[in-house]
């Protein structure tokens, strides 16, 4: 089967063709993605690849972005399911308070780092927002984190306070200028979250963070856990969710 899967998020659009086989094996046709001034030619671009049977999104950008979609998919007459938090799917469990109120990108790629790791891990995605998810071993999504992204951190500071600008500094470990001072604070802020909650887990066999999201590379290399960087987790969540 062939499928087309996307991701909206907070920023930009992320998309994927692939085809799957047994034993939920997903080889990776094309894969790219698109910022929202853009949108309009994003049928072109799906047009330019394979042809998919049909089509599963998460959607965290808003109603406009899912009209959007929504047009673009029936112009193309390719049927689409909109993933939601749920109680349980493809393996995980859900046990947050209201499992709906779950983002399908978080959910979606709880699925996909289900089946990536078998083990316990911790399950981060870095954009506009970072989160920072529990998942068990045994398939249970314990609960997460929702905190400011380290570029989100940085213009905050810039626009919220008088005399400190957007920065353009380094990371440091004891920061000697006011540009280091804020780009090391946000830094170690992602840093400190992540560590804290892999803390969780640590002492589990087999325990692991998979990390994802356009802003990981920032701080990625920095981390003193346990890590496996996943391109695209929420897309790899959402062909298992239609496959």
């Amino acid at each position: 089967m062939t499928l087309l899967a996307i991701d909206c998020g907070n920023s930009r659009l992320k998309w994927g063709f692939c085809q799957t086989a047994p034993e939920h094996n997903v080889h990776w046709l094309a894969q790219g993605a698109l910022p929202y001034a853009d949108l309009a030619g994003f049928a072109d671009i799906l047009r330019a690849q394979p042809l998919a049977e049909r089509a599963v999104v998460a959607n965290v950008a808003g109603a406009l972005v899912a009209d959007v979609i929504s047009a673009t998919l029936s112009a193309l007459q390719l049927p689409a399911h909109w993933a939601r938090g749920q109680a349980e799917q493809c393996g995980v469990r859900n046990h947050y308070e209201q499992p709906e109120q779950l983002g399908a990108d978080r959910w979606a790629a709880l699925i996909g780092a289900r089946h990536l790791h078998r083990g316990p891990c911790l399950v981060v995605s870095a954009g506009t927002a970072s989160t920072v998810d529990v998942l068990d071993a045994d398939g249970n999504f314990q609960g997460g984190l929702i905190l400011p992204g380290a570029d989100l951190m940085l213009r905050a500071l810039a626009q919220n306070t008088a005399q400190l600008p957007l920065s353009d500094g380094h990371f440091t470990g004891l920061p000697r200028n006011t540009a280091d001072a804020i780009t090391s604070g946000c830094l170690h802020a992602q840093l400190g979250a992540i560590e804290r909650m892999y803390a969780q887990v640590a002492a589990l066999p087999d325990a692991i963070c998979l990390v994802t999201g356009g802003g990981a590379s920032q701080f990625f290399d920095l981390l003193r856990i346990p890590k496996r960087w996943v391109d695209n987790l929420v897309l790899e969540g959402l062909v298992r969710i239609g496959d």
